[in-house]
Protein backbone atom coordinates (compact mmCIF):
# COMPACT_ATOMS: atom_id res chain seq x y z
CA UNK A 1 0.00 0.00 0.00
CA UNK A 2 2.85 2.02 0.64
CA UNK A 3 4.77 1.83 -2.33
CA UNK A 4 1.06 2.38 -4.20
CA UNK A 5 1.02 5.96 -2.96
CA UNK A 6 4.44 7.16 -3.18
CA UNK A 7 4.22 5.31 -6.83
CA UNK A 8 1.05 7.36 -7.52
CA UNK A 9 2.46 10.75 -6.01
CA UNK A 10 5.70 10.33 -7.60
CA UNK A 11 3.57 9.78 -11.13
CA UNK A 12 1.74 13.05 -10.34
CA UNK A 13 4.50 14.85 -10.11
CA UNK A 14 6.36 13.73 -13.04
CA UNK A 15 2.88 14.35 -15.15
CA UNK A 16 3.05 17.85 -14.39
CA UNK A 17 7.27 18.55 -14.95
CA UNK A 18 6.65 17.05 -18.11
CA UNK A 19 3.56 18.57 -19.28
CA UNK A 20 4.27 20.27 -23.96
CA UNK A 21 3.48 23.44 -22.33
CA UNK A 22 5.42 23.70 -19.15
CA UNK A 23 8.32 25.74 -19.55
CA UNK A 24 10.50 26.39 -16.22
CA UNK A 25 13.09 28.29 -17.88
CA UNK A 26 11.42 30.28 -19.86
CA UNK A 27 13.40 29.31 -23.13
CA UNK A 28 10.91 30.84 -25.71
CA UNK A 29 11.27 34.18 -24.54
CA UNK A 30 14.88 33.83 -26.06
CA UNK A 31 13.68 33.37 -29.54
CA UNK A 32 13.29 35.76 -32.47
CA UNK A 33 10.09 38.01 -32.28
CA UNK A 34 9.31 37.41 -35.68
CA UNK A 35 8.06 34.30 -34.34
CA UNK A 36 5.40 35.64 -32.70
CA UNK A 37 4.20 37.36 -35.55
CA UNK A 38 4.05 34.46 -38.27
CA UNK A 39 2.74 32.42 -35.21
CA UNK A 40 -0.50 33.87 -35.73
CA UNK A 41 -0.44 33.85 -39.42
CA UNK A 42 -3.83 33.29 -41.23
CA UNK A 43 -4.72 31.67 -44.23
CA UNK A 44 -4.04 33.66 -47.57
CA UNK A 45 -7.29 34.59 -49.06
CA UNK A 46 -6.41 33.76 -52.80
CA UNK A 47 -10.31 34.85 -53.53
CA UNK A 48 -8.56 38.73 -53.63
CA UNK A 49 -5.96 40.21 -55.50
CA UNK A 50 -2.70 40.22 -53.27
CA UNK A 51 -0.13 42.99 -53.25
CA UNK A 52 3.14 42.33 -52.73
CA UNK A 53 3.15 42.60 -49.30
CA UNK A 54 0.77 40.23 -49.18
CA UNK A 55 2.43 37.96 -51.44
CA UNK A 56 5.87 38.47 -48.94
CA UNK A 57 3.84 37.52 -45.51
CA UNK A 58 2.05 34.82 -47.29
CA UNK A 59 5.35 33.45 -48.68
CA UNK A 60 7.15 34.29 -44.49
CA UNK A 61 4.08 31.98 -43.11
CA UNK A 62 3.74 29.44 -45.45
CA UNK A 63 7.24 28.34 -47.06
CA UNK A 64 8.85 25.25 -45.56
CA UNK A 65 11.87 27.07 -45.80
CA UNK A 66 10.45 29.51 -42.72
CA UNK A 67 8.68 26.92 -41.02
CA UNK A 68 12.31 24.50 -40.67
CA UNK A 69 13.67 27.66 -39.75
CA UNK A 70 11.50 28.43 -36.59
CA UNK A 71 11.50 24.57 -35.35
CA UNK A 72 15.49 24.57 -35.44
CA UNK A 73 15.02 27.80 -33.53
CA UNK A 74 12.16 25.44 -31.08
CA UNK A 75 14.48 22.94 -30.65
CA UNK A 76 18.10 25.06 -30.00
CA UNK A 77 16.03 27.26 -27.37
CA UNK A 78 15.00 23.59 -25.56
CA UNK A 79 19.11 22.47 -25.73
CA UNK A 80 19.42 25.62 -23.71
CA UNK A 81 17.23 24.30 -20.86
CA UNK A 82 19.03 21.25 -21.41
CA UNK A 83 22.09 22.60 -20.40
CA UNK A 84 20.43 25.00 -17.45
CA UNK A 85 18.61 21.69 -15.98
CA UNK A 86 22.57 21.17 -15.26
CA UNK A 87 22.30 23.65 -12.46
CA UNK A 88 19.43 22.06 -10.44
CA UNK A 89 19.59 19.30 -8.13
CA UNK A 90 18.14 15.55 -9.79
CA UNK A 91 15.81 13.87 -8.07
CA UNK A 92 14.82 9.90 -8.48
CA UNK A 93 12.72 7.33 -7.03
CA UNK A 94 13.38 3.76 -7.08
CA UNK A 95 10.62 0.81 -6.33
CA UNK A 96 10.36 -2.86 -6.16
CA UNK A 97 7.75 -5.67 -4.78
CA UNK A 98 9.35 -9.18 -4.63
CA UNK A 99 7.16 -11.93 -3.99
CA UNK A 100 8.93 -14.37 -1.34
CA UNK A 101 8.32 -18.50 -1.03
CA UNK A 102 9.85 -21.45 -0.34
CA UNK A 103 9.85 -23.65 2.22
CA UNK A 104 11.95 -22.43 4.73
CA UNK A 105 10.91 -18.78 4.35
CA UNK A 106 7.47 -16.88 5.16
CA UNK A 107 5.13 -16.41 1.96
CA UNK A 108 4.81 -12.61 1.24
CA UNK A 109 6.10 -9.78 -0.64
CA UNK A 110 9.03 -7.48 0.46
CA UNK A 111 8.51 -3.89 -0.87
CA UNK A 112 11.59 -1.25 -1.61
CA UNK A 113 11.14 2.22 -2.05
CA UNK A 114 13.89 4.79 -2.07
CA UNK A 115 14.24 8.38 -3.13
CA UNK A 116 17.70 10.21 -4.09
CA UNK A 117 19.03 13.71 -4.23
CA UNK A 118 21.88 14.66 -6.05
CA UNK A 119 23.56 17.68 -6.79
CA UNK A 120 26.48 18.62 -8.87
CA UNK A 121 28.59 21.35 -6.65
CA UNK A 122 31.97 21.86 -9.10
CA UNK A 123 32.88 20.70 -12.22
CA UNK A 124 36.30 23.21 -13.34
CA UNK A 125 33.55 25.10 -15.57
CA UNK A 126 32.76 22.36 -17.62
CA UNK A 127 28.68 23.18 -17.28
CA UNK A 128 29.14 26.77 -17.81
CA UNK A 129 30.95 26.07 -21.28
CA UNK A 130 28.67 23.68 -21.76
CA UNK A 131 25.46 26.06 -21.17
CA UNK A 132 27.65 28.94 -23.32
CA UNK A 133 27.62 26.64 -26.05
CA UNK A 134 24.31 26.26 -25.69
CA UNK A 135 22.96 29.64 -26.03
CA UNK A 136 25.60 30.37 -28.87
CA UNK A 137 24.45 27.83 -30.65
CA UNK A 138 20.64 29.17 -30.12
CA UNK A 139 22.16 32.61 -32.12
CA UNK A 140 23.15 30.87 -34.08
CA UNK A 141 19.61 29.24 -35.20
CA UNK A 142 18.44 32.77 -34.73
CA UNK A 143 20.43 34.77 -36.78
CA UNK A 144 19.86 31.30 -39.40
CA UNK A 145 16.06 31.92 -38.73
CA UNK A 146 16.71 35.51 -39.71
CA UNK A 147 18.78 34.59 -43.15
CA UNK A 148 16.21 32.39 -44.00
CA UNK A 149 13.37 35.03 -44.14
CA UNK A 150 14.98 37.34 -45.80
CA UNK A 151 15.95 34.46 -48.62
CA UNK A 152 12.23 33.74 -48.72
CA UNK A 153 11.37 37.47 -48.39
CA UNK A 154 13.59 38.21 -51.76
CA UNK A 155 12.30 34.75 -53.25
CA UNK A 156 8.83 36.21 -53.07
CA UNK A 157 9.59 39.69 -54.60
CA UNK A 158 11.49 37.75 -57.39
CA UNK A 159 8.58 35.73 -58.14
CA UNK A 160 6.45 38.47 -58.00
CA UNK A 161 8.19 40.61 -60.25
CA UNK A 162 9.27 38.00 -62.60
CA UNK A 163 5.09 37.16 -62.93
CA UNK A 164 4.53 40.57 -64.11
CA UNK A 165 7.58 40.60 -66.49
CA UNK A 166 6.70 37.68 -67.89
CA UNK A 167 3.03 39.04 -68.24
CA UNK A 168 4.87 42.07 -69.89
CA UNK A 169 6.63 40.13 -72.24
CA UNK A 170 3.42 38.39 -73.35
CA UNK A 171 1.81 41.57 -73.84
CA UNK A 172 5.14 42.72 -75.68
CA UNK A 173 4.68 39.91 -78.32
CA UNK A 174 1.29 39.80 -78.58
CA UNK A 175 1.49 43.64 -79.77
CA UNK A 176 4.13 42.20 -81.96
CA UNK A 177 2.05 39.52 -83.54
CA UNK A 178 -0.44 42.23 -84.17
CA UNK A 179 2.06 44.39 -85.78
CA UNK A 180 3.28 41.42 -87.98
CA UNK A 181 -0.11 40.55 -88.79
CA UNK A 182 -0.98 43.96 -89.91
CA UNK A 183 2.17 44.36 -91.91
CA UNK A 184 1.57 40.50 -93.29
CA UNK A 185 -1.79 42.32 -94.66
CA UNK A 186 -0.38 45.37 -96.01
CA UNK A 187 2.00 43.09 -97.93
CA UNK A 188 -0.68 41.06 -99.14
CA UNK A 189 -3.13 43.95 -100.35
CA UNK A 190 0.17 46.07 -102.26
CA UNK A 191 0.68 42.68 -104.00
CA UNK A 192 -2.78 42.45 -104.73
CA UNK A 193 -2.17 45.94 -106.47
CA UNK A 194 1.23 44.99 -108.18
CA UNK A 195 3.25 47.29 -106.60
CA UNK A 196 4.54 44.60 -104.70
CA UNK A 197 6.70 41.60 -105.02
CA UNK A 198 6.05 37.85 -103.75
CA UNK A 199 9.29 37.88 -101.99
CA UNK A 200 7.65 41.27 -99.72
CA UNK A 201 4.93 38.70 -99.03
CA UNK A 202 7.07 35.68 -97.83
CA UNK A 203 8.85 38.04 -95.76
CA UNK A 204 5.90 39.68 -93.69
CA UNK A 205 4.41 35.58 -93.28
CA UNK A 206 7.95 34.73 -91.86
CA UNK A 207 8.26 37.58 -89.03
CA UNK A 208 4.40 36.60 -88.71
CA UNK A 209 5.14 33.37 -88.07
CA UNK A 210 8.10 34.16 -86.09
CA UNK A 211 6.48 37.03 -84.21
CA UNK A 212 3.58 33.75 -83.19
CA UNK A 213 6.20 31.49 -82.00
CA UNK A 214 7.68 34.77 -79.60
CA UNK A 215 4.30 34.63 -78.32
CA UNK A 216 3.92 30.85 -77.90
CA UNK A 217 7.04 31.23 -75.76
CA UNK A 218 6.21 33.50 -73.83
CA UNK A 219 2.70 31.60 -73.02
CA UNK A 220 5.23 28.95 -71.33
CA UNK A 221 7.50 31.65 -69.60
CA UNK A 222 4.32 32.86 -67.88
CA UNK A 223 2.95 29.61 -66.80
CA UNK A 224 6.14 28.75 -65.10
CA UNK A 225 6.30 31.88 -63.21
CA UNK A 226 2.89 30.98 -62.15
CA UNK A 227 3.97 28.01 -60.74
CA UNK A 228 7.27 29.38 -59.25
CA UNK A 229 5.09 31.86 -57.45
CA UNK A 230 2.61 29.77 -55.92
CA UNK A 231 5.58 27.46 -54.54
CA UNK A 232 7.08 30.12 -53.32
CA UNK A 233 4.03 30.91 -51.18
CA UNK A 234 3.79 27.46 -50.10
CA UNK A 235 1.17 26.36 -52.91
CA UNK A 236 0.94 23.75 -55.76
CA UNK A 237 2.54 24.90 -58.56
CA UNK A 238 -1.07 24.72 -60.43
CA UNK A 239 -2.66 27.15 -57.75
CA UNK A 240 -4.36 30.25 -59.27
CA UNK A 241 -3.17 33.60 -57.58
CA UNK A 242 -4.46 37.01 -58.82
CA UNK A 243 -1.94 39.93 -58.06
CA UNK A 244 -2.52 43.44 -57.73
CA UNK A 245 -1.04 45.52 -60.89
CA UNK A 246 2.05 47.45 -59.75
CA UNK A 247 2.19 50.91 -60.65
CA UNK A 248 6.09 50.81 -61.46
CA UNK A 249 7.91 54.66 -62.08
CA UNK A 250 11.46 55.38 -63.13
CA UNK A 251 14.02 55.64 -60.42
CA UNK A 252 14.26 59.28 -59.64
CA UNK A 253 17.84 59.59 -59.79
CA UNK A 254 20.99 57.83 -60.55
CA UNK A 255 21.87 55.08 -57.14
CA UNK A 256 24.79 56.32 -56.56
CA UNK A 257 26.47 55.17 -52.88
CA UNK A 258 30.05 54.41 -50.95
CA UNK A 259 29.90 51.14 -51.91
CA UNK A 260 33.27 50.03 -49.45
CA UNK A 261 30.17 51.45 -46.62
CA UNK A 262 27.95 49.28 -47.55
CA UNK A 263 30.29 46.22 -47.27
CA UNK A 264 31.35 47.31 -43.85
CA UNK A 265 27.50 47.63 -43.22
CA UNK A 266 27.17 44.30 -44.69
CA UNK A 267 29.67 42.71 -42.05
CA UNK A 268 28.04 44.40 -39.21
CA UNK A 269 24.52 43.49 -39.96
CA UNK A 270 24.23 40.31 -41.98
CA UNK A 271 22.23 37.45 -40.37
CA UNK A 272 24.42 34.43 -41.92
CA UNK A 273 28.06 36.35 -40.66
CA UNK A 274 26.86 36.86 -36.92
CA UNK A 275 25.47 33.13 -37.34
CA UNK A 276 28.97 32.41 -38.19
CA UNK A 277 30.39 34.51 -35.86
CA UNK A 278 28.43 32.31 -33.12
CA UNK A 279 29.47 29.13 -34.20
CA UNK A 280 32.96 30.16 -33.45
CA UNK A 281 32.06 31.45 -30.17
CA UNK A 282 30.05 28.02 -29.49
CA UNK A 283 33.26 26.03 -30.95
CA UNK A 284 35.30 27.85 -28.21
CA UNK A 285 32.60 27.22 -25.39
CA UNK A 286 33.13 23.32 -26.81
CA UNK A 287 36.80 23.54 -26.56
CA UNK A 288 36.52 24.36 -22.90
CA UNK A 289 33.84 21.61 -22.32
CA UNK A 290 36.21 19.01 -23.78
CA UNK A 291 39.21 20.47 -21.55
CA UNK A 292 37.33 20.20 -18.47
CA UNK A 293 36.18 15.95 -19.05
CA UNK A 294 40.10 15.66 -17.73
CA UNK A 295 39.10 17.37 -14.13
CA UNK A 296 37.45 15.61 -11.32
CA UNK A 297 33.67 16.80 -10.29
CA UNK A 298 32.26 17.43 -7.01
CA UNK A 299 28.71 16.30 -5.93
CA UNK A 300 26.75 15.94 -3.10
CA UNK A 301 24.27 12.88 -2.80
CA UNK A 302 21.59 12.24 -0.35
CA UNK A 303 19.45 8.89 -0.04
CA UNK A 304 16.49 7.71 1.95
CA UNK A 305 14.68 4.42 1.32
CA UNK A 306 12.45 2.31 3.37
CA UNK A 307 11.65 -1.26 2.90
CA UNK A 308 9.08 -3.53 4.60
CA UNK A 309 9.75 -7.09 4.96
CA UNK A 310 7.84 -10.31 4.74
CA UNK A 311 7.99 -10.62 8.72
CA UNK A 312 6.06 -7.34 8.98
CA UNK A 313 9.31 -5.48 9.98
CA UNK A 314 10.37 -1.95 8.60
CA UNK A 315 13.39 -0.77 7.91
CA UNK A 316 14.11 3.09 7.14
CA UNK A 317 17.90 3.44 5.71
CA UNK A 318 19.42 6.87 4.47
CA UNK A 319 22.20 8.61 3.65
CA UNK A 320 24.73 12.10 2.60
CA UNK A 321 27.74 12.52 1.20
CA UNK A 322 30.25 14.17 -0.85
CA UNK A 323 31.10 12.46 -4.13
CA UNK A 324 34.10 12.95 -6.36
CA UNK A 325 34.20 11.71 -9.60
CA UNK A 326 38.08 11.74 -11.42
CA UNK A 327 38.69 10.81 -14.50
CA UNK A 328 41.98 8.55 -14.88
CA UNK A 329 41.82 6.71 -18.17
CA UNK A 330 39.06 7.17 -20.68
CA UNK A 331 40.88 5.45 -23.56
CA UNK A 332 42.16 8.43 -25.03
CA UNK A 333 38.63 9.60 -25.82
CA UNK A 334 38.79 13.18 -23.97
CA UNK A 335 42.22 13.31 -25.50
CA UNK A 336 40.00 12.94 -29.10
CA UNK A 337 37.46 15.22 -27.59
CA UNK A 338 39.76 18.04 -27.70
CA UNK A 339 41.10 17.49 -30.80
CA UNK A 340 37.90 17.24 -32.63
CA UNK A 341 36.68 20.39 -30.58
CA UNK A 342 39.82 22.50 -31.51
CA UNK A 343 39.57 21.46 -35.53
CA UNK A 344 36.04 22.48 -35.56
CA UNK A 345 36.64 25.95 -34.20
CA UNK A 346 39.74 26.31 -36.73
CA UNK A 347 37.05 25.24 -39.18
CA UNK A 348 34.73 27.70 -38.25
CA UNK A 349 36.63 30.94 -38.31
CA UNK A 350 37.92 29.75 -41.59
CA UNK A 351 34.01 29.67 -42.68
CA UNK A 352 33.48 32.90 -41.45
CA UNK A 353 36.63 34.19 -43.46
CA UNK A 354 34.98 32.31 -46.38
CA UNK A 355 31.43 33.70 -46.03
CA UNK A 356 33.17 37.27 -45.25
CA UNK A 357 34.91 37.66 -48.42
CA UNK A 358 31.42 36.46 -50.22
CA UNK A 359 29.42 38.82 -48.93
CA UNK A 360 31.91 41.61 -49.92
CA UNK A 361 31.78 40.15 -53.35
CA UNK A 362 27.83 39.80 -53.86
CA UNK A 363 27.16 43.62 -52.34
CA UNK A 364 29.83 45.02 -54.64
CA UNK A 365 28.22 42.86 -57.39
CA UNK A 366 24.80 43.55 -57.17
CA UNK A 367 25.73 47.34 -56.05
CA UNK A 368 27.14 47.73 -59.79
CA UNK A 369 23.68 45.87 -61.36
CA UNK A 370 21.97 48.34 -59.52
CA UNK A 371 23.65 51.13 -61.26
CA UNK A 372 23.52 49.93 -64.27
CA UNK A 373 19.98 48.56 -63.84
CA UNK A 374 18.87 52.22 -63.02
CA UNK A 375 21.12 53.60 -66.34
CA UNK A 376 18.68 50.88 -68.37
CA UNK A 377 15.65 52.25 -67.09
CA UNK A 378 16.03 55.57 -68.45
CA UNK A 379 17.97 55.10 -71.51
CA UNK A 380 15.57 52.38 -72.67
CA UNK A 381 12.49 54.29 -72.44
CA UNK A 382 13.87 56.52 -74.64
CA UNK A 383 14.95 53.95 -77.12
CA UNK A 384 10.90 52.63 -76.85
CA UNK A 385 10.15 56.35 -77.63
CA UNK A 386 12.66 56.65 -80.75
CA UNK A 387 11.57 52.81 -81.95
CA UNK A 388 7.83 53.65 -81.78
CA UNK A 389 8.10 56.76 -83.79
CA UNK A 390 10.28 54.92 -86.30
CA UNK A 391 7.97 51.90 -86.72
CA UNK A 392 4.88 54.64 -87.24
CA UNK A 393 7.00 56.23 -89.57
CA UNK A 394 8.04 53.16 -91.65
CA UNK A 395 4.89 51.54 -91.46
CA UNK A 396 3.11 54.60 -92.66
CA UNK A 397 5.82 54.44 -96.13
CA UNK A 398 4.50 51.38 -96.49
CA UNK A 399 1.74 51.70 -96.91
CA UNK A 400 2.11 55.13 -98.82
CA UNK A 401 4.12 52.48 -101.45
CA UNK A 402 7.24 54.22 -100.80
CA UNK A 403 8.97 51.81 -98.29
CA UNK A 404 9.97 48.68 -98.15
CA UNK A 405 8.64 45.84 -96.26
CA UNK A 406 12.30 44.89 -94.59
CA UNK A 407 12.26 48.42 -93.46
CA UNK A 408 9.11 47.93 -92.02
CA UNK A 409 10.15 44.43 -90.49
CA UNK A 410 12.85 45.64 -89.14
CA UNK A 411 11.44 48.89 -87.34
CA UNK A 412 8.36 46.16 -86.13
CA UNK A 413 11.49 44.53 -84.60
CA UNK A 414 12.92 46.99 -83.24
CA UNK A 415 10.04 48.32 -81.21
CA UNK A 416 9.35 44.85 -80.33
CA UNK A 417 13.15 44.28 -78.21
CA UNK A 418 12.50 48.34 -77.14
CA UNK A 419 9.61 47.60 -75.33
CA UNK A 420 10.91 43.50 -73.76
CA UNK A 421 14.14 45.63 -72.85
CA UNK A 422 11.99 48.71 -71.24
CA UNK A 423 9.94 46.18 -69.13
CA UNK A 424 12.54 43.69 -68.31
CA UNK A 425 14.86 47.12 -67.04
CA UNK A 426 11.80 48.22 -64.67
CA UNK A 427 10.91 45.18 -63.45
CA UNK A 428 14.85 44.15 -62.73
CA UNK A 429 15.36 47.44 -60.80
CA UNK A 430 13.10 46.59 -58.38
CA UNK A 431 14.50 43.37 -57.76
CA UNK A 432 17.86 43.92 -57.73
CA UNK A 433 16.85 46.67 -54.99
CA UNK A 434 15.58 43.90 -52.82
CA UNK A 435 18.66 41.79 -53.54
CA UNK A 436 21.17 44.48 -52.49
CA UNK A 437 19.22 45.15 -48.95
CA UNK A 438 19.06 40.97 -48.62
CA UNK A 439 23.14 41.28 -49.54
CA UNK A 440 23.54 43.68 -46.80
CA UNK A 441 21.10 41.91 -44.31
CA UNK A 442 18.76 44.67 -44.28
CA UNK A 443 15.47 43.15 -46.31
CA UNK A 444 12.48 44.12 -44.49
CA UNK A 445 9.24 45.50 -45.73
CA UNK A 446 10.63 48.61 -45.42
CA UNK A 447 12.07 47.97 -48.63
CA UNK A 448 9.18 47.63 -50.38
CA UNK A 449 7.01 49.93 -48.95
CA UNK A 450 4.77 52.03 -51.16
CA UNK A 451 4.92 49.25 -53.62
CA UNK A 452 1.53 47.90 -54.48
Amino acid sequence: MRFSLIGCTILGIASVLLAEDFDPFDTKSLLNKQQATFVTCATTDLSKSLSLSDVVMAALCNNPQTKIAWQTSLYQAAQVGVSQSAYLPTLSATGSVQKKEGSEIKTGNEENVGITLSYLLYDFGKRDATYESARRLLDVALFSENNTIQSVFLLAVQAYYTLFGSNASLEASLEAERSALASLNAAKTRYSVGTATPADTLQAQTAYSQAMLNRIQAEGSVKSAQGELASVLGLMPDTTIQLQTPQLSLPSEVFEKNVKALMEEAGRLRPDLMAASAKIKAAEANVKAAKAEHLPSFSLSSTTGHTDTVFNTSQRTSSIGLYVSIPIFTGFNTKYKVQAAQQQLKINEAEYEKLSQEASLEVYKTYQTLVSETQATRTSADLVASAQASYDLALGRYKAGVGTILDLLSAQSALASAKQQHIQSLYNWYITKASLAKSMGTLDFSTIKGQP
